[in-house]
């Protein structure tokens, strides 16, 4: 893996839309936020762009993308929040170039996908957290979300149990590999893809937000016929926003759950606030991280050097 450099008070910060297309309010609380910690920031030329449910058009978000990885004096990118549009230029993307010029890149949701094509494609450490309008632009953004940002200025091992939330053990056991994954909906649109969710040896993480019980069910099933799940080692099971269905007859989150992780023999635990949810618990992806059911305990290691 590569593992990104630390950022330091006075670098710069790229912004960038690579799907749709941020509230201009809060992407300006946002970045006067990073302003206030010491950063300067550049936006991309087409952040702020709309071009219907998009943040202008698949050239201009691709170039922004590239542009700011190509640029040396742009230490981190962030995404400024997501929605939809990352998989229509995956396969374009210069791989080459982010390899060659490997630094933090931050974001969640429809980030998910470059998440993966990233790691898979150049082996570059990315960072799985809130965003600069959707989240962090929010006047009542949670401290813990904005705290998390810390873990780029040194590198940090992280460990989450259930001082931050209540947590379930699904199946018990502990296991190590390499944190991945993310949004649910978006990791099963990979498969059948060159950038399919690799699962092989790792840790998978799942979130996702107002999808019922049915639709996690039919994704999970995904996962589990393309062998995905059998080859992971553990999960991690973000927030899925878990207000039950209001049809008296359908099966609960956690029944669903159980239904496709519990009998595994593998370590699963659900209630991380990780993803769409308030504080959200930033984690890198791609580097070691243990799971421990029984204790209810996630550690991972550091996502910067």
């Amino acid at each position: 893996m590569i593992i990104p450099s630390r950022l330091f008070e006075g670098d710069t910060i790229g912004v960038i839309s690579p799907a749709g297309s941020p509230n201009r309010e809060r992407l300006t609380i946002g970045i006067e936020w990073l302003k206030q910690l010491g950063f300067h920031v550049r936006l991309g030329a087409g952040s702020t762009k709309k071009y219907g449910y998009l943040a202008g058009s698949d050239d201009e978000r691709l170039d922004d993308f590239h542009t700011m990885f190509a640029d040396d004096s742009v230490r981190a990118i962030i995404c400024s929040r997501g929605g939809y549009g990352c998989a229509r230029f995956a396969e374009r993307i210069d791989y080459e170039l982010v390899r060659s010029h490997p630094k933090v890149f931050w974001g969640y949701s429809d980030i998910t996908y470059l998440h993966t094509a990233i790691r898979q494609k150049t082996g570059l450490v990315t960072f799985h957290g809130p965003m600069l309008a959707s989240d962090l632009g929010d006047p009542d953004a949670p401290l813990l979300s904005k705290q998390l940002f810390s873990q780029l200025f040194q590198p940090m091992s992280l460990r989450y149990d259930e001082h931050l939330s209540p947590l379930e053990c699904i199946s018990s056991g502990s296991s190590e590999g390499k944190l991945v994954g993310g949004n649910l909906s978006l990791l099963v649109s990979s498969l059948g893809t060159p950038f399919e969710i690799d699962t092989k040896g790792n840790l998978l993480l799942i979130e996702d937000i107002g999808e019922a019980p049915y639709r996690v069910d039919s994704m999970l099933n995904q996962l589990r016929l393309s062998g995905k799940l059998n080859q992971a080692t553990g999960f991690v099971i973000g927030d899925f926003h878990q207000k039950n269905s209001d049809d008296p007859d359908s099966l609960t989150y956690q029944e669903v759950f159980q239904t496709y992780l519990g009998g595994l023999g593998k370590p699963a635990v659900s209630g991380f606030l990780i993803g769409h949810c308030a504080p959200n618990f930033s984690v890198p992806l791609g580097v070691d991280a243990l799971l421990d059911a029984d204790r209810k305990q996630l550690w991972i290691q550091p996502g910067v050097m």
